[in-house]
């Protein structure tokens, strides 16, 4: 086993140093650290052009990502096979350490502080007080992880001649929100495949792990990831003043319908390989009303997210219309009734309803409004389009939205509608399924590694298919065909303005991909930790297994 423990620790803390938080100047920052300090290494300083600051592409930020690589020597000759270690540079924010947010980043202060507070969690508790626990923002997601692959990458830096292949370090910015750094990386993976042969044979990612339960003792490798849609609805109803609120339809009444019939639906969960996703869960839900007035909101605006394994987001369109179709005829129901009781109670007399459900995908109300309007429609949405753009307040999902509004008054029926579209980043799911020879090989070196490496640990090493959280592992390789993507590209209102992919260059590199990180507790919030002894000790060493067995497959 590598000795690598303590230099892993100290890369750690100095990049949980440098707070790095998304979209601020901080991503610069640590970009700009880490490049000088690859750069002071001898084996870059004798080969400067194997490493690269390299800024985003079609970024509205000025943002860096890092990439190296080494070229093994290994029985005295150059190698093709190559593999990528990924880890990203950017945490989220610190608001939640609250009063020791000058301590977020520093892991030694933190802990004293910590251990000074009233904490009610008994886990919490114990890990503070244990000395085997790290705290602090960006420890476990992901900088341990990110410290261990600089570690793997400097070594070989030392030691060439035990490479059988090449090594590639990307270290990324934005992965907690846009994912601008890896979608700008693929460019220059693509580059150096073709300037130095790079035959890329895996992927090695290091974002962290946790339990999946209370008392799971696990500690999880995964193949694959899920994949992440956020499926959005432009609401329309019928509006009215709201002392006569039966003579209209409340699109806020529409969307409350929506997202109790798709909010946690065990129906709209996705196993595959015997693993399953979590429901979808309502992110956002408004009505698109300025200002108050006494009038009955005209449209309202309901996104979820959604997770899925092997549906594709072509499948997730056509499961969530036929789901809305129910919600909408649901609350044409409830409404029914309601003013039926209403009326008894009154007075009034009873008129049948004139509405029907009615839903559409954004691509289907596109064709339709083509058809109709023909190029004054869609000059002016173009238009329309890129004057919105000069809104710098409005973010993909927002635009989206706006866009869809604007569509809809060429609408010349307007009875009320919902109109399903994407609005934001589409995280494509990967599957390691095995089928190709690429993929086996990775798949048969992971568990080699694993293995190997269990005896030397005392808690379960257990290898999963998809790894539950979002991250950049999504946009090194694609398992969904072109109807799939088409999808999304075509129902999505911002797409090739506000928001475009290219998942052409995703297709090129098309690396099978893992992940091995770090284990810990409570990423995203006050308590972020994580356990020194599997961070730092199996998970570079577990990495190392897999690149020495992928490597020395021919």
């Amino acid at each position: 086993m590598l000795k690598c423990r303590d230099e892993v620790l100290f890369l750690t803390k100095q990049l949980v140093n440098i707070e790095s938080i998304v979209n601020t100047s901080g991503e610069k920052e640590i970009a700009q650290s880490l490049y000088t300090l690859l750069s002071s290494y001898p084996y870059f300083k004798e080969n400067p052009s194997y490493i690269k600051m390299a800024q985003t592409i079609e970024d509205d930020r000025e943002r860096y990502n890092i990439l190296a690589f080494v070229k093994g020597t290994k029985g005295g000759q150059s190698h093709s096979s190559t593999i990528v270690l990924m880890g990203h540079m950017d945490t989220v924010g610190i608001d939640d350490y609250n009063q020791l947010k000058d301590q977020a980043t520093n892991p030694d202060e933190l802990l004293v502080e910590i251990k000074k507070e009233l904490i009610l969690d008994e886990v919490v508790k114990a890990h503070a007080e244990s000395g085997e626990w790290m705290f602090g923002r960006g420890v476990l997601d992901m900088k341990s992880g990110l410290a261990s692959h600089i570690y793997l990458l400097k070594y070989y830096s030392e030691y060439p001649e035990e490479l059988e292949g090449n090594l590639v370090l990307v270290a990324e910015c934005d992965e907690e929100d846009g994912s601008h750094g890896i979608l700008s990386a693929l460019k220059d993976l693509i580059a150096w495949k073709k300037e130095h042969g790079f035959d890329y044979k895996g992927a090695i990612n290091a974002d962290f792990v946790s339990p999946r339960y209370e008392g799971d003792q696990n500690r999880y490798i995964y193949k694959g990831t899920v994949g992440k849609l956020l499926p959005s609805f432009f609401i329309t109803g019928a509006e009215t003043h709201v002392g006569s609120c039966f003579e209209g339809l409340d699109p806020n009444f529409l969307a409350a319908e929506l997202t109790r019939q798709i909010s946690y639906n065990p129906d709209l969960c996705n196993e595959a390989y015997g693993e399953t996703t979590v429901p979808p869960v309502s992110l956002k839900q408004t009505d698109l009303k300025p200002s108050y007035t006494v009038q009955t909101a005209l449209s309202a605006y309901v996104y979820y997210n959604f997770f899925i394994h092997s549906w594709s987001p072509k499948d997730v369109l056509e499961k969530l219309k036929a789901e809305a179709l129910v919600a909408f005829q649901n609350a044409l129901d409830v409404y029914s009734e309601r003013y039926k009781n209403y009326c008894d109670m009154s007075g009034e007399p009873f008129r049948e309803l004139v509405w029907t459900p009615r839903v559409m995908t954004y691509e289907e109300m596109h064709g339709l409004l083509v058809i109709a309007h023909g190029d004054s429609y869609t000059v002016h949405m173009n238009q329309f389009k890129e004057q919105l753009l000069l809104d710098q307040s409005l973010d993909t999902r927002m635009y989206a939205a706006r866009v869809v509004e604007e569509a809809w008054k060429w609408m010349e029926d307007k009875r009320p509608a919902m109109i399903l579209f994407y609005s934001s980043l589409y995280s494509p799911r990967i599957e390691l399924s095995g089928e190709s020879e690429a993929e086996r090989n990775l798949i048969q070196a992971l568990d080699y590694a694993v293995d190997q490496m269990q005896p030397n640990y005392q808690h379960p090493i257990v290898v999963r298919n998809f790894f539950p959280y979002i991250s950049d592992m999504s946009f090194v390789a694609l398992s969904d065909d072109v109807a799939g993507i088409e999808a999304v590209t075509t129902n999505n209102p911002g797409w090739g303005t506000k928001h475009y992919v290219h998942y052409q260059d995703i297709r090129e590199v098309n690396i099978p991909v893992i992940n091995i990180g770090p284990y810990g507790f409570d990423a995203h919030k006050k308590y972020e930790r994580m356990e020194l002894s599997y961070s730092l000790d199996i998970v570079p060493n577990l990495t190392n297994l897999v690149i020495s067995e992928l490597l020395s497959r021919k």
